[in-house]
Formats: C-alpha cells, structure tokens, sequence
C-alpha cells in the first residue's frame, strides 16, 4: 500500500484503497501529493515483520484454538480439525444446533461464544481466512449424529465464507441433514451499496445470542432462520482504528501517518476530520454516519427508539480509552433522544493487536431483549446485569462529614484565634520558602516540593476565610488532613494527611502536653507504616522523628513546653541539613545517583519550618 495520500481529490483515495482517512489540518506542514502541486517527502521505511509470541506461524491458530479448550473444560476439539464444539453434545439431542466461524484473529468470536445459549461449535480457519469446506462439514456432520434436529449456519458476509460455509451446507444436506444459513452484514461503513453487500462485523456476535436463546428453548430451525434474519437487518456497526494489526510472519496490513486514523475500517465514509479531534468527536462522527439516512447501509435509530449497543475492542485499545469511548457512546446516544437498554463493553470481535473500536447499535424491544438477557455458559459473552442503562442513576450523593460539637467557651474561642495565628504563619513561612523548595527539589525529584507545599498553603489560607477553625486539636488535625489530602496533591499530601489523621486520635480524649507527645508518636508510626521510609532515608520523617524524639519530654511530670518544643525544633533543622549527606531510601531520590544529592532534602526542610513556625507564634503569644 502506498504511503502517500493524495489530498486533492476523494477519487483518488478510492482508487488507491485506502479507506477512510481521519486527517489532521497539515499541522504547518507540506504533504505530498500526486498532484505534483506539493513536494513529495521521502518515502518512510517499512516496519519489519511484527513480533508475536507464537510456537509457528503456520501453527498458531491451532494452538490458539488447543489453548482455549485445554482451559475450558465444556468444549472438545474435533480430531482431525480445527473445530471446537460443545463437550455435552448429547444433551442437545432434539435440538437446533448453532456453527459458526471464520478466520483465526477475530478472538474471542467465534470460540469464546460456544456455550449453553449460543453457539453449539465454531469452524476456525488460519489468520484472517475462511475455514476449510471439509472442517465445516465434519462440524455438521457432528453435531448431527450426536441427535440434534437441524443445524443453523451463521455467517459473516465475505465471500470466502459464503462459499465455504454454502459449499458445506449443499453437501450436508445432499446427505440429508437438515441445514439453514443466515448470512450477517452489519457493517455501516458503505455510504452506496455494492453487489457484495454489507460486511459481517462484531453485530453477528449478538445474532449467536438470539440464536442460541432460541435454540435452547427448543424453537425449530426454520422460525429461528427467519426470526434471526429479521434480527440482523436491525444492526449495524462501524470501527475506528488507530493503525494496523500484523499477522503473525507478516509486516502491517496497512500504514497511517502519525495524523491520521482509519473510519469504516477500509471502507470510505467521510474525507476530512481532523485527526487531533477528542473522543467525543470521534464517536459522535461515527453515530452520525451509522444512523444517517442518507448512508446506503444506515441503521435507523430516530429518538425514542431502544437500542443494545456494544462497545468492541478490535484488540489494541486500552481499557482506559475503552471506558473513554463506552461513556461517548452513551452520552452522545442519549443525546439523541436514543434510549439504551443494555451496554457491552469489552473484546468481542478483535483484528489481533489492532488499536481501534468499533461500535454496534441493535434495535430491540421486549421480547428480544429477553432473548439477549437469556442465560448462556458462554465464556466470553459478559454478565451484565438485566437493568436498562438509560434511566438508571449513575452517582451517589458524596456523604456528609459527622457534624463536630460546637466549642463554645471562652476558652475555646481563645484556642481557636491562637490556631489561626499559627497556621497563617505556616502558610506565610511555606509561601516565603516556595522557591527555594522548587530549588532543592530539582536535584532529586520534579522540582515542585515547594510548590506542593504552597498549594497547601493556600489551601488552608483559603479555609480560614470561611470561618473559624475548630478550637478542638483532634478536629483540627483531622480538618487540616482531609483538607491536604484533597487540596496539596503528592505523596507530600498523602504523607502529611496520614500523619495529621493519626496524630489526631490521641487528642480527642486528652490535649495535655503527653497527649501531644502521643499524637507526635502515632503521627510519625503512620508515616512509616504507610510511606515505608525510616530514620536516615532522606526524607521528611528525619526532621519530624529527630522532633518526635524531644517531644518525648513533654511525657514526664513538670515538663517545660515552651523548652522542649525550642530544642525539638532546632533538632529537626539540624536533622533536615544533615539529610545532605545522607543516601537517599525511599521517594523519588532513591532513585537518584548520591553523588548528586548534596543538598539537604526539601521534603526535611518544609517539615522543620513548619515546626519552627509553629514555635515562633507560640513564643510570641507567651504559651
């Protein structure tokens, strides 16, 4: 395939074969263009064969197959062929037997959906071709000695399929096995119909379920033919990829630019989109193709009808983007006016390693909805629950916090002014040090511990505006850790919110000064519990330990607060200047050479001014 793409006019594109190129705006650059308006840049390299953890390439599809069955212990393979069946065959005596298949590459389809309620076995051929006439003739064969009363053919609409599949079936039934085939064409790419119909994409998996729901049901083979070929013209689907998949021994099926993405998947649908557009956008682009009247192979979904919409991986795509796309899909719909009875989201129908999705919209009402929500052992079809996504409320009210006993002695009040004079001096302290934290940090982390610390510094300025704080110690720890957590971000805030939630516990029965001693120590067991740092592994919890270890004095009879907090303090300065030549065993610095860590850890140095502050507001209140 060629790499360059001719951006003058659209019949080149169907000339060259290149489906449908979602295109970024030039991007200030000059593309090439057989117009020869536009120089040609240099042709790029071709990728060399994709790497896949295979035995052989000429094996994998059955290994794959092998692999499915060793670990599913309803199913059995078919000597001789690459068929799975259902291992309780027997018990289907009586009834319709469900086969489908196709080429290897499409996994889960078709093997992951054998199972009571779908599929009865799957003929497999190799990577991305049609299998053998005789396997699927085995198959029928199979099934029906094993006493079922006919068999259904489910199809997908490729020629080599059709033939296969017919050719088997016309055999069979020479040798009076009763067999129907319904051919599925759910693709919505063609915006003109050709002689070969619509594609049959990830919409036949649903086709299994009905099926399957049928037949376990004991309905006869010709209602369930009829009833699943209405079925299939109320579907349709179209995919988006991001670049190719490669078959196993081979290079990349086909070739994007760094600014371009594929819609319809090889069909064309629409020539310009610019390629920077958000999910939302995308998904929007293909709903409007899917149900505009004005595409040949459109599935009508006008507001208020009802829809089961599948959300398919075609292989590559993380979960992150899947769930991304998923909630576009349902929101866009919505929007419409369309009503969502059930959502599946997940892999059903994949291109190998393809990073692409493809969505299916099918329209349901009651009774068919029964039939897609009909139990099935099937291991790859989902267990979603039997609840209609629209309607359905999606969030929670967040809890309320436990309202806190108003303080309202004098005492309290006094309390509560000389707290806000403490923590608005730690914020004036943290703001003043911002730049010289950054400067600290940037031998050893991001370069942000001083601005983390003054987000939390305006945090807290911030909440102080909004009343005044509450005079109780063990509910200002616990406001000021809630507010840290949620506000200053970090590992700085998920230290300093675990410390502050610990320190608090001691204090809500005592405040006295081996209360805050305890609070120091619980404090500091959190920190370390959870932050698996210790004493000497250049961090915050040096200065804050060196501090702890005073503090301890405040636990004998008569102690002095004002002179044991003064030597707490300068032992923690002395802790965070002696974290320079430390080496460095937990946070981001253990990652870091020691002969680059000469300066004392930011982290030890907040956490000392911070103490310092709080002495500074203390001695000048004369506490």
């Amino acid at each position: 395939m060629p790499n360059s793409r001719n951006r003058c006019s659209l019949e080149f594109l169907g000339r060259c074969g290149l489906g449908v190129l979602v295109t970024a705006v030039w991007l200030g650059r000059t593309r090439g263009c057989p117009c020869q308006l536009h120089p040609e840049p240099p042709p790029a390299s071709l990728p060399q064969t994709s790497k896949k953890l295979v035995n052989s390439v000429a094996g994998c599809a059955d290994d794959a197959l092998a692999g499915l069955v060793a670990c599913n212990p309803s199913l059995q393979l078919l000597q001789g062929h690459r068929v799975a069946l259902r291992s309780d065959l027997d018990s289907l005596k009586g009834r319709v037997a469900l086969l489908s298949g196709g080429g290897s590459g499409h996994e889960p389809a078709h093997a992951g959906f054998i199972g009571k309620g779908m599929l009865t076995g799957v003929i497999a051929g190799a990577v991305f071709t049609s299998p053998a006439v005789g396997s699927i003739l085995a198959a029928i064969r199979a099934v029906a000695q094993a006493g079922t009363v006919g068999t259904l053919l489910i199809v997908k609409n490729y020629t080599g399929d059709r033939l296969n599949f017919g050719l088997a079936r016309e055999q069979a039934r020479a040798e009076g096995i009763p067999v129907e085939m319904v051919v599925v064409g759910d693709d919505s790419a063609f915006t003109v119909l050709k002689k070969a119909g619509r594609r049959g994409l990830c919409g036949t998996v649903l086709i299994h379920k009905v099926a399957g729901a049928l037949a376990e049901a004991g309905v006869g083979l010709e209602e369930i033919t009829d009833r699943v070929s209405v079925v299939a013209k109320a579907m349709g689907t179209l995919g988006v990829s991001l670049s190719s998949c490669s078959v196993p021994g081979s290079k990349p099926t086909f070739e994007l630019s760094a600014d371009e993405v594929e819609l319809g998947l090889g069909k064309l649908v629409t020539p310009w989109v610019p390629w920077m557009a958000t999910a939302d956008e995308i998904v929007a682009l293909m709903l409007d193709h899917m149900t505009s009247s004005s595409n040949a192979s459109h599935v009508p979904v006008p507001p208020g009808s009802s829809v089961v919409l599948m959300v398919n991986n075609l292989g590559g795509l993380s979960f992150l983007e899947l769930g991304i796309i998923a909630d576009a899909a349902v929101c866009s719909l919505e929007g419409r006016g369309v009503k969502i009875a059930r959502a599946l989201v997940g892999t059903f129908m994949s291109a190998l390693e393809m990073p692409g999705v493809s969505l299916t919209l099918l329209l349901v009402d009651e009774p068919l909805l029964k039939l897609i929500d009909a139990e099935t052992t099937a291991s790859a079809w989902p267990n979603v629950a039997k609840v209609w996504v629209t309607g359905r409320k999606r969030s929670r009210a967040a809890p309320t916090e436990p309202l806190a006993a108003p303080d309202s002695t004098t005492a309290a009040g006094e309390a509560s002014k000389q707290m806000v004079l403490v923590l608005e001096w730690v914020c004036t302290t943290l703001l003043g040090l911002e730049e010289h934290l950054n400067a600290l940090d940037r031998a050893a982390g991001d370069g942000d511990c001083g601005t983390t610390h003054s987000r939390a510094a305006r945090a807290i300025q911030g909440w102080l505006k909004e009343g005044p704080p509450p005079a109780s110690p063990a509910q200002l720890l616990s406001k000021l850790s809630f507010l840290l957590l949620e506000k200053m971000g970090g590992s700085s805030g998920a230290l300093y919110g675990l410390f502050l939630t610990a320190a608090a516990q001691p204090l809500k029965a005592k405040t006295d000064l081996p209360a805050w001693s305890a609070a120091m120590d619980a404090g500091l067991e959190a920190m370390q519990k959870y932050g698996k740092a210790a004493p000497g592994d250049r961090t915050m919890l040096d200065s804050l330990w060196a501090a702890g270890q005073e503090l301890q004095a405040w636990k004998s009879p008569g102690a002095n607060m004002l002179q044991i907090l003064t030597k707490a303090v300068k032992s923690a300065e002395a802790a965070a200047e002696a974290t320079k030549n430390m080496e460095a065993g937990a946070g981001r610095a253990s990652y870091i050479s020691s002969a680059r860590l000469d300066q004392p850890d930011p982290g030890a140095v907040a956490a000392a001014a911070i103490l310092r502050a709080i002495l500074e507001v203390l001695q000048s209140q004369g506490a």
